[in-house]
């Protein structure tokens, strides 16, 4: 399976109409914002450039990656590459903030002196937005996200959330799309939810997914997705290990949903091992190629903290996968009937 790089008939899928996201595997910006690890500015613009040789051409970032890191090191990294080349997208919905003060490690991000706040007024996603083209050094975002809004994410602040999105965020951006600021607008969040919420009340260009259309969870997706496909809106899916429940070659990661997995998902995510093991199937490849077979899907957004990384991923993503290993995978009953394979 080959990058996307070239402009295939927009009349193929809905994904198709935004083509000009550039490359299938999309180039996931949190870890080079210090998620988890702390990393060099050498390290991350290595691990940035390497991926743009490798033919990465989408690179996905937010504020609150290392409030503002992740966008300062790729707007660095990708300072001389010809605008065009490439395509980014970025978010709004925090505002980030100086603090002195400030030691917070809590939300997985090892920066210090800085704090994020959630902001989705119209002020404050024309800010955001002011910061990130600074900080990324372009003059327009090719997506612009609405970040993290959600039940999950807001609990019994989730009403309220919603109807300022829906009344102040959204439009704010559509006005930049008018513009020309960003050529597409959407959501990007970890919860279906939301989604229905949203798509049918505000017309969405895109929505990214993140942890949600996944090998080891599809199960969920089903009503989204269709509707994704039916509206023709893309949908760029992110984390496709499951917080590394599916990318280790070795056997099942023990983080999902960003937090320690329980002897549950363990146990599930064994099966896909166990199943593909006799196939001789790599269980990352496979993670990688799956979502990229549903039609509304325009790019698989993989998060990339090293050149190794970069390295291991453009390998799965161009790895032969027998049929017969889909075929294993849906008889063990890992994949709901009718779910797209590659």
């Amino acid at each position: 399976m080959a990058l996307l790089t070239t402009t295939p008939d927009p009349a193929t899928t809905s994904a198709r109409r935004y083509a000009w996201l550039a490359s299938r595997l999309s180039f996931g910006g949190a870890p080079v914002g210090n998620l988890y690890a702390s990393m060099d500015d050498v390290s991350a613009i290595a691990t940035i450039n390497h991926a743009w040789q490798n033919g990465i051409r989408h690179f996905d970032t937010a504020p609150y990656y290392g409030y503002g890191l992740s966008e300062t090191r790729l707007g660095t990294a990708l300072a001389d590459m010809p605008r065009a080349s490439f395509t980014l997208s970025t978010k709004v919905g925090r505002l980030i903030e100086a603090d002195a003060g400030q030691t917070r490690h809590g939300d997985g991000f090892i920066v210090d002196g800085h704090r994020a706040r959630f902001d989705y007024s119209r002020e404050g996603v024309l800010r955001s937005f002011e910061a990130s083209l600074k900080r990324l050094r372009v003059d327009h975002i090719d997506v612009l996200l609405l970040h993290d809004i959600g039940a999950l994410t807001h609990g019994d602040h989730h009403p309220t959330i919603l109807r300022q999105a829906l009344e102040e965020a959204l439009p704010a951006m559509a006005e930049l799309r008018a513009q020309g600021a960003c050529k597409a607008i959407g959501i990007g969040v970890n919860e279906e939810a939301v989604c229905l919420d949203v798509m049918p009340r505000f017309p969405l260009d895109v929505i990214m997914l993140a942890g949600r259309y996944t090998l080891f969870e599809q199960q969920h997706s089903h009503a989204v997705m269709a509707l994704a496909r039916t509206s023709g809106t893309a949908v760029l899916a992110a984390g496709p290990y499951s917080s590394g429940l599916l990318g280790d070659a070795s056997g099942p990661g023990r983080f999902y949903n960003y937090a320690p997995a329980d002897d549950a998902a363990v146990a599930r995510a064994q099966q896909f091992y166990d199943v593909l093991a006799r196939t001789r199937t790599d269980v990352g490849a496979a993670a990688l190629q799956f979502p990229l077979a549903h039609p509304a899907v325009a790019s698989v957004v993989c998060g990339l903290r090293s050149v190794t990384e970069v390295d291991q991923a453009v390998a799965r993503i161009h790895a032969d996968i027998p049929a017969q290993a889909w075929h294993a995978l849906r008889e063990a009953g890992l994949l709901q009937e009718g779910v797209p394979t590659p």
